[in-house]
């Protein structure tokens, strides 16, 4: 499972640190709130594949991913698909293709994402009873990702936890005043959460 989606992991935690060692500065809240990844979607193992090559039907094929990251292709043979978006998939397959078939056209199509849970999961960090690692889910909000994680510990810095999201300008970061949410009920900075977010609670220091 899953080597596409650790690889995304680990380039998000990555660049959180860059952000942390460039001295990235907490913007003032979220500009919008979106239920979708804005991050090309990577195949992963168990996914469904439509394959199709234009005017070459008997080398259109539905394949799932296999365990080894694989899909089997009429001609091309085994091809790697596990990490790819489906469009660097096709160019894959039309390359292998361009030996037998003049300048295939391919195009692939997830049918069904059956990895994506684990690729747009949130999670929770620091110090908080659980940290927590879910499935994202519409309509969840910081608080939500906080109550599942068991609540801050005693060592939290509530009001200092910080939201990191992953946009197409790199990695954003958003204050979060948790104390007040929890403590006081003040709910300005329950931001809504978008796929891939990371929360984390930091200690205090003493």
């Amino acid at each position: 499972m899953i080597k596409a989606a650790v690889s995304q992991v680990l380039f998000l935690l990555s660049a959180l640190l860059i952000a942390g060692c460039a001295g990235n500065r907490p913007v003032s809240a979220p500009v919008q709130t979106q239920d979708y990844s804005e991050q090309t979607y990577q195949i992963g193992v168990g996914d469904q594949l439509q394959i199709s090559v234009w005017r070459e039907p008997e080398l259109s094929v539905a394949v799932p991913v296999r365990p080894d990251g694989k899909v089997s292709v009429p001609l091309a043979g085994d091809v790697l698909a596990a990490g790819e978006t489906a469009e660097s998939l096709a160019a894959k397959v039309a390359e292998k293709l361009a030996n037998f078939v003049r300048q295939p056209q391919v195009t692939v199509i997830v049918s069904d994402p059956v990895s994506r849970d684990f690729q747009q999961r949130v999670r929770a960090t620091g110090a908080l009873q659980t940290p927590t690692s879910v499935p994202f889910r519409k309509g969840m909000t910081v608080l939500d990702l906080v109550l599942l994680s068991g609540g801050t510990t005693p060592f939290a810095d509530a009001n200092g936890t910080q939201l990191y999201r992953q946009t197409k300008d790199g990695v954003r970061v958003y204050p979060i005043r948790l104390d007040d949410i929890l403590k006081k009920g003040r709910l300005t900075t329950n931001y809504p959460l978008a796929p891939s977010d990371v929360v984390t609670v930091p200690e205090r220091s003493f």
